[in-house]
């Protein structure tokens, strides 16, 4: 008798509850990066340039007026390397389009570049953006096409994997592309 009971009470609780909607599976996340408003402070130097650059970055000079702009908070560089032209644009620039090359055994691609021009400042560029899993992903050039040359990389602290920084890079083109465009030369 006390199973009977009991399966009368268990049978329509069970079906009651067996009754609803089917549960699905939560789609997968995605990480949510969010990175700060930049504002830009101008670097000035005995350098035979200046620029601007981001607030959330620190510079540091080198030798020769070579720099390093570090983010740290993103664990990026971009390394500036200045060379003074005499009479051998042709060459410097061949050797800037070489460096950037050297990365074909690895790139998914390179793209032709994005050229910029001030005629005012006398100021001309190239930024190229190269997808994959590559040591440095953007590299850009400026120049005045007289006596200076100003060349810059990008670089990662952290083992190259293109989908993960991609969002860091997007973020930091920007403040290569300001750079480019405030470039003033002494």
């Amino acid at each position: 008798m006390k199973k009977v009971k009991f399966s009368i009470f268990i049978i329509p609780l069970i079906f009651f509850y067996s009754c609803t909607e089917d549960t699905l599976p939560k789609p997968k996340a995605f990480l949510r990066l969010e990175y700060p408003e930049t504002s830009y402070q101008k670097v000035v130097s005995d350098c035979p340039y200046s620029f601007q650059v981001s607030q959330n970055s620190t510079v540091k000079f080198g030798n020769n007026c070579w720099m390093k702009i570090h983010y740290p908070k993103l664990k990026a560089t971009i390394h500036i390397t200045y060379r003074n032209v005499n009479n051998n644009l042709d060459a410097v620039l061949r050797e800037v389009e070489k460096l950037t090359f050297e990365h074909t055994v690895k790139a998914d691609g390179i793209g032709i570049g994005q050229p910029y021009e001030n005629e005012v400042r006398k100021v001309y560029g190239k930024i190229i953006n190269i997808e994959g899993d590559v040591a440095s992903n953007i590299q850009f050039h400026v120049t005045d096409s007289v006596k200076n040359v100003l060349y810059g990389t990008l670089y990662f602290d952290v083992r190259p994997n293109y989908d993960s920084i991609l969002p860091a890079i997007n973020y930091i083109e920007k403040d290569i592309k300001n750079l480019m465009e405030s470039v003033e030369w002494k």
